[in-house]
């Protein structure tokens, strides 16, 4: 699909359907996940500078690309996709080295996870991430995904500085039962470190990543704790969507590129 504006990026969105396309897909996870973030990976090859692990032949790869860019650089945003037959073929999902997923493999519903989004700088906080999401819910329909989940990420490993937006995370986003993943490990941290009523919410709010609060305004919730990933600098977060509890505005947000 092909989404245009005047005087704005043109945009077209697709799965990778080759090794070039991967690896344009790993370039820009290394310019975000390793150049700005500082993460790191046993897979990750410096010298090349691709951002790549053992998971990736079995996810699909959803790439946004501005094709008004130079052709090797029309990548500009990346998201990994995995449906239940690759996670049944790699032998895990990716956030199962962080979460307990016990509740939603066992609630027979059909499951994706979801994971390394990022886009270039310049394409943050604008159409770019509703592009992506227009084509993931063309996706979600035709596999006839029920459950969506993955980590997402507070940039830092430092549990006082991220008291605050944890805390309300936990406070007023904790998922159901039903959909409640536990964090499990050694890294695993409890996130209820600040008492609601010594909360403040305005400032935690502001704490929280673009990311993170999109899928919330979808109606998303969090998993019980968070997990500390020291490899990538991060502390993660579980977030989890299932599509039946969408009321007709989160929909639209989800469906229509620019809704939000």
């Amino acid at each position: 699909m092909t989404q245009t504006a005047p005087n704005a990026p043109v945009f077209t969105t697709a799965l990778a359907q080759n090794a070039e396309d991967l690896r344009a897909a790993q370039r820009l996870r290394y310019r975000v996940f390793v150049e700005e973030l500082g993460g790191a990976g046993a897979m990750v090859d410096h010298e090349a500078g691709l951002e790549q692990d053992r998971f990736d032949p079995f996810f699909d790869h959803l790439l946004l690309r501005d094709i008004t860019r130079p052709e090797a650089e029309q990548v500009v945003g990346v998201y990994r996709l995995l449906r239940s037959e690759g996670a049944r073929a790699v032998g895990q999902f990716y956030s199962e080295d962080e979460y307990d997923l016990g509740v939603l493999r066992q609630s027979g519903r059909r499951l994706l996870e979801l994971g390394r989004s990022c886009l270039l700088p310049e394409y943050r906080g604008g159409a770019g991430m509703f592009h992506l999401w227009t084509a993931l819910s063309a996706y979600v329909a035709q596999h006839q995904i029920e459950i969506l989940f993955g980590v997402a990420s507070f940039h830092g490993t430092d549990r006082a500085a991220l008291a605050a937006p944890l805390s309300l995370l936990y406070h007023a986003h904790l998922a159901p039962p039903e959909l409640r993943v536990q964090a499990r490990g050694a890294e695993a941290l409890d996130m209820n470190m600040i008492a609601a009523t010594d909360l403040d919410r305005r400032a935690a709010v502001l704490e929280i990543p673009a990311l993170i609060k999109a899928y919330l305004r979808l109606g998303g919730f969090v998993g019980q704790g968070a997990f500390v990933d020291h490899a990538f600098n991060t502390t993660d977060v579980c977030l989890v969507l299932d599509t039946k509890r969408m009321n007709a505005r989160q929909r639209s947000i989800y469906t229509r590129p620019g809704g939000a």
